[in-house]
């Protein structure tokens, strides 16, 4: 799929809010619930509280748990198609990786050195279902967000670049927009782009409608009462 363009602005504000925010917003820009294009599961981050993950998808898939059968050559020209494939042309990109060994991924493909490499490219940051390890010496600036955690690359090797991808559940295509935290990662629908600045402002708003009160010293169920009242009126 092309490439989604996104406002300066936006991208900005993305960069802000956390993703459940965005879930939300997401929900309040299609005007119902039950979106669910976002990963299930709990996931591990390499950096917990680091700004947001932001940015359009690279894809690709990986393997570890037993040696590519296939032609050393092979396998070194499918390595640098990846990386030549991972360096951004234009726009924030984030590297969407699935690990065909899950749930029993055991070979780390995201530690200290691959960190820096697609820092490097450009690439603001990674999301897996597959194993990151080095968290002492990765580079805090490129937050990794992995389905677990391990100490070995055993035999970690690039099978597919550039295709659809599963990871925890989220099937990402190449160019959807990711945003991803601590809590999980979602891919924004194209569609709702223009609306999604306004609605992640209505979320934040609606939601000071009871975190206001509730903070306040003089809170009561009264309070509680009135502001839950209003906050049914002003959310999807």
């Amino acid at each position: 799929m092309a490439e989604m363009v996104i406002a300066d602005s936006l991208l900005a504000l993305l960069r802000r809010v956390d993703t459940p925010t965005v879930c939300n917003a997401i929900e309040a820009a299609q005007g119902k619930r039950g979106f669910s294009r976002f990963t299930r599961g709990t996931m591990q981050h390499s950096r917990p509280g680091a700004p947001p993950i932001v940015g359009f998808a690279r894809t690709a898939k990986i393997a570890a748990a037993a040696p590519a059968d296939e032609p050393l050559d092979v396998i070194r020209e499918r390595r640098k198609r990846y990386y030549r494939y991972m360096n951004p042309v234009s726009g924030p990109a984030v590297a969407v990786i699935e690990d065909e060994d899950y749930p029993d991924a055991i070979g780390a493909w995201w530690g200290e050195v691959n960190v820096a490499v697609h820092k490097g490219l450009g690439i603001a940051g990674a999301v897996t279902n597959g194993v990151m390890r080095d968290l002492d010496v990765m580079d805090a600036g490129f937050p990794v967000l992995a389905g677990s955690v391990g100490v070995s690359h055993c035999f970690v090797h690039v099978t597919e670049t550039g295709t659809s991808v599963n990871v925890m559940g989220l099937r990402v295509e190449h160019g959807e927009l990711i945003h991803a935290d601590r809590h999980g990662a979602l891919a924004v629908p194209a569609d709702i782009l223009p609306d999604l600045e306004v609605a992640i402002d209505s979320v934040v708003a609606s939601e000071a409608i009871v975190l206001g009160p509730a903070k306040s010293p003089d809170f009561s169920i009264e309070k509680l009462e009135s502001a839950w009242a209003a906050f049914e009126d002003a959310r999807t």
